[in-house]
């Protein structure tokens, strides 16, 4: 694999992923492309995000996609285990996105390679010298003993430590105007959801794509 490409936060804006990988120079039998979580809610296209990322799936050669605290409420709220808190973080509007395209005679409005979609994400990956995760880290933790709600929804306690944490730590979950930059970390959700852009970094080389 000669580069990573690594793509913040879609939630629900499909015109913008589309755009962005429009952008990215990728190799697809070459390069490995991780998405950092968070493909769905607050948006109103999450369906055709979800849609599109499984459609990417069979074209990249070499792709990750991480479990966002939304997928992981939206499998909680589907399995039944807690429905409230999927509803209060604006899960709404994706299962609206689901069941307008729900035809008669479908057993679920989810369809089943979306399922599987969502079942198949990962809570971090590593390479040589980064560590892709959706939140963050705590500090002193391998990265396999680390609390999966870490993972998923830590926000200060990892972003404003300077703790190093062995290998660079590239993350989404907590927006910022513009990507944040810093010896022990790479934050790209820029808040594409708020009408801010979407953002990919090309690494080692530290290039950013934006739509």
């Amino acid at each position: 694999m000669e580069k990573i490409f690594a793509v913040g936060d879609i939630h629900g804006t499909p015109n913008k992923v589309f755009a962005l990988m429009d952008k990215v120079d990728i190799d697809r039998k070459r390069d490995l492309l991780i998405f950092i979580g968070d493909y769905v809610d607050r948006g109103t296209g999450s369906y055709e995000v979800v849609d599109y990322l499984v459609d990417l799936k069979r074209q990249v050669e070499n792709i990750i996609f991480l479990k966002g605290n939304h997928e992981d409420m939206l499998l909680k709220y589907l399995s039944g285990h807690d429905r409230f808190t999927y509803l209060i973080n604006g899960g709404q509007i994706t299962l609206e996105s689901y069941l307008k395209r729900k035809k008669p005679g479908d057993r679920h409005p989810v369809p089943e390679s979306h399922m599987e979609f969502y079942n198949s994400l990962v809570l971090y990956h590593e390479t040589r010298d980064f560590l892709f995760v959706h939140a963050g880290i705590r500090k002193k933790i391998p990265i396999n003993l680390q609390d999966a709600n870490d993972l998923l929804w830590i926000r200060s306690e990892f972003i404003d430590s300077d703790y190093d944490f062995g290998k660079r730590v590239v993350f989404g979950h907590t927006p910022f105007s513009e990507p944040l930059v810093m010896p022990n970390k790479i934050g790209i959700d820029t808040g594409a959801v708020y009408g801010n852009k979407l953002t990919c970094v090309k690494l080692p080389d530290m290039v950013f794509y934006q739509v």
